[in-house]
């Protein structure tokens, strides 16, 4: 387990080395085939110990979660749990915080995942070798202070860096033709969604629901998340106590969420608000700059089979029009879509993960795809039901336009594409030239067993 050195002189650090392999020598543990060994010194980083047993950790760790590790050897988890330490090393140095509290949360939620998973505790400390859950708990709270500490100082370096047009076509123009990439089929899909009306008796009833559970956990004590866990209807964050981490700079939450989050003092518990999923309350954990830890609880009304028949009725009224020419596709979005994210610019929906309106086939969202496949070029879909992961009901119909075939990166045309491209470039040779500055003005040993594994980095200083 790492530990913090706080004098960061030489002699200091060879005294400390001293003291740890004098302890490591006295710990004898049981490997998976039921040999003695020791747990030696791989590494030291900055203030970091790598030990054997932490590489050890990594093999159990990928294969609980099915990663194959056939292919994958010492040196390759060495050189990761050495980039890890010399992040987190310079984090420290470089005072970024990183609050325990948020380490503990994350923690708790991740042995309750566990248990849930492996049925009880006592087994998940027999998956994981401890002989307690106290120690456990440190244990994991060493690894998820580094890996954070590490992500924090990442997001340090490469967070400003950004763009112009002109590097990004000089990086275009550097690509030979031969290695300019392929994108495939792309199109642009709209749509236009009616939600049916929920009833006033109904609204009520959840917003009342969530004013008790707010009541509850003001003047009687109960706990956010356990009402997160029992009540939510949020299946992407019921499991941990509706926990999320809203970031300024990454927008993923819908508008109404992000504006109570962000508004909201640490601690305080909002009124019940409303978004496109259903009602909300929210409470706001702690506030780390442009980072916000939110709990929320959500809750979805129940929509009568009459009012959902009748969001159908109006869609297939809106699609005649717009076959009739009555009206055009983007219009009526504009002014009947229930969907906030789409109707303002005409129904078109966005691409996730590149951020533009484009979505190549062979990568699109294979429930998408279903429902687009057979379209051709500007025909209406046929209503759609739809159920969001929040259990919501609702209607749509669906449009594909602009459709671009399969071909070799054009830097007018794939623009978007091309910038994303340079732009993981710029950061990835500003990781590097930081990585390799940092080796040679960091402190770092490395034990004779690794000392001839290959890396991309110089750790030896030769």
């Amino acid at each position: 387990m790492p530990s913090k050195i706080k004098n960061s002189k030489y002699i200091s650090k060879l005294f400390f080395l001293v003291l740890v392999l004098f302890f490591n020598l006295n710990v004898i543990s049981q490997s998976n085939s039921a040999r003695i060994k020791v747990d030696g010194v791989a590494s030291v980083v900055g203030d970091f110990v790598i030990l054997d047993s932490d590489i050890d950790r990594m093999f159990v760790e990928m294969e609980s979660q099915g990663i194959s590790t056939k292919d994958v050897s010492r040196c390759e988890l060495i050189s990761k749990l050495m980039e890890d330490k010399l992040y987190a090393h310079h984090a420290i140095q470089d005072s970024l915080e990183v609050s325990d509290q948020e380490i503990y949360d994350y923690v708790g939620q991740s042995i309750d995942y566990f248990t849930e998973q492996l049925g009880s505790i006592e087994k998940v400390l027999e998956f994981y070798n401890k002989p307690d859950e106290a120690s456990f708990r440190d244990e994991l709270f060493e690894i998820n202070k580094i890996q954070k500490l590490s992500a924090n100082m990442q997001s340090e370096i490469v967070d400003k860096i950004s763009i112009t047009p002109e590097e990004v076509r000089e990086f275009f123009e550097s690509i030979p033709n031969y290695d300019l990439p392929v994108f495939g089929t792309e199109l642009e899909i709209s749509q236009i969604v009616i939600s049916p009306k929920v009833s006033k008796e109904e609204e009520n009833r959840i917003i009342n629901q969530l004013r008790s559970f707010k009541v509850d956990i003001l003047e009687r004590g109960s706990s956010f998340a356990s009402k997160a866990i029992l009540y939510s209807q949020d299946p992407g964050s019921r499991s941990n106590g509706g926990k999320y981490t809203l970031q300024r700079k990454k927008p993923r939450m819908v508008k109404e969420f992000r504006d109570v989050g962000f508004r909201l003092p640490e601690g305080e518990i909002s009124d019940p608000f409303k978004s496109d999923y259903g009602w909300h309350i929210l409470k706001v954990d702690n506030i780390r700059g442009q980072e916000v830890d939110v709990r929320h609880i959500l809750l979805t009304p129940r929509i009568d089979d009459k009012d959902l028949a009748e969001s159908r009725k109006v869609l297939d009224t809106l699609r005649k029009r717009i076959i009739d020419e009555e009206i055009s596709f983007k219009d009526a979005a504009i002014y009947f879509s229930s969907e906030k994210e789409t109707k303002n610019n005409g129904g078109v929906l966005i691409n996730p993960i590149t951020g533009d309106t484009r979505f190549e086939l062979t990568k699109i969202d294979p429930v998408l795809y279903n429902q687009i496949r057979y379209l051709n070029d500007n025909e209406i879909s046929v209503p759609l039901i739809e159920e969001d992961k929040s259990g919501l009901k609702k209607y749509k119909i669906l449009k594909v336009s602009n459709r671009y075939d399969e071909h070799t990166a054009d830097f007018s045309l794939d623009y978007i594409k091309i910038k994303e491209l340079a732009l993981k470039k710029k950061k990835l040779d500003a990781v590097q030239k930081w990585m390799r500055e940092k080796i040679e003005s960091t402190y770092i040993n490395v034990n004779k067993v690794y000392r001839s594994c290959n890396s991309k980095y110089n750790w030896l200083k030769k």
